[in-house]
């Protein structure tokens, strides 16, 4: 494909050669001649002088360059939109495989593709153009909408409810059960029964291996847009908040409630009912004890307003440095005091 056929798909600017041909896209360290590339973070500017890309994908406001350009207002943006001009995930054909189960009570919409192995329950309804891939179970009575993609060995659990486009990854668990436990006098555990269910909204993708419980009773709730990543935990009875952003290893005890647009970094553990507002971040390896108030950025643990954990830190690394001043301040001041 030209480029500036590219730039017409794209609706950006094109600044230099539009002639030449694309045939995919790639890093700047590996493009060849005929793939284009990105810069969305200027640390990594230095590249454009080395890279055999034949054009790449900038910011407006970038200065010139050697190579033709496309000039948007989100290169990554911008690059995830050009990637899917020249690649597409396989999609399997409609149908159902000879080896899968599928209760006559199921209800499934038109286009479904059901794979080799799966299971589909009593009384669960799912949309139209479903893909389940090879051993999916959708537990009885769960209710899923349209254009819904569950990788092999995905779970949805009983009753669960969920909305349109949404994707979950391999070993995604939908509803398991809360971890609800009365402890006894003799020290034993009674099993509390997980009687709520898990609500997945339109629009989430659930990665790899991660589980999202059952509420005890009621419910526990992702809403609409929010992106789970791989490992992810969601305790019972908690809501994350639209297009809430939660990587890898992210842990959410339960009861908590997140707010729109909240993004937890990589091992971020979150404890119990307690809230953090709209557009919170917490960078990676934060404990959050307590509420954290809209607008806050933290870090560390326990978490606290990041500038100030910034500080800390700094401080930290000059510890033994410290230490020896005060040992030698508080000798000076003991000799003082013996006179």
């Amino acid at each position: 494909m030209k480029l500036r056929e590219i730039a017409d798909r794209l609706q950006i600017q094109l600044d230099g050669d539009g002639a030449i041909e694309i045939t995919g896209v790639n890093t700047l360290e590996r493009a060849g001649p005929s793939e284009m590339s990105f810069l969305a973070n200027r640390k990594y500017t230095a590249l454009l002088k080395t890279t055999r890309a034949g054009a790449v994908l900038l910011a407006r406001d970038f200065g010139p360059v050697a190579l033709p350009a496309l000039r948007c207002e989100d290169p990554y943006l911008s690059f995830a939109k050009a990637l899917e001009i020249f690649y597409q995930p396989p999609l399997p054909d409609a149908g159902v495989h000879s080896t899968a189960v599928i209760h006559p009570s199921a209800k499934i919409g038109p286009q479904a593709s059901i794979g080799p192995y799966a299971v589909i329950g009593p009384e669960v309804e799912i949309g139209a153009r479903a893909v389940l891939h090879s051993h999916v179970v959708i537990y009885r009575g769960a209710k899923i909408g349209d254009d819904f993609c569950a990788h092999s060995h995905a779970v949805v659990r009983e009753f669960c409810q969920i909305g349109n486009r949404v994707i979950l990854q391999n070993g995604v668990v939908i509803g398991a059960d809360g971890f609800g436990f009365a402890k006894q006098r003799d020290g034993s555990h009674y099993k509390i029964v997980q009687s709520g269910i898990a609500v997945i909204e339109d629009d989430v993708e659930v990665q790899a291996q991660s589980a999202v419980d059952r509420a005890t009773v009621g419910e526990t709730r992702v809403r609409k847009g929010a992106k789970l990543d791989n490992m992810v935990q969601v305790g019972h009875a908690s809501v994350v908040g639209e297009n809430a952003i939660l990587c890898a290893q992210v842990g959410l005890a339960g009861s908590s409630h997140l707010g729109k647009n909240v993004l937890l970094a990589g091992q971020v553990g979150v404890a119990g009912h307690l809230s953090l507002g709209d557009n919170v971040v917490a960078t990676a390896q934060s404990g959050i004890p307590g509420d954290v108030p809209a607008d806050t950025r933290v870090s560390g643990y326990p978490a606290i307003e990041n500038k100030r954990w910034l500080k800390c830190a700094a401080i930290f690394n000059q510890l033994p440095e410290l230490y020896e001043t005060l040992r030698t301040l508080k000798s000076k001041v003991m000799e003082l005091e013996k006179r």
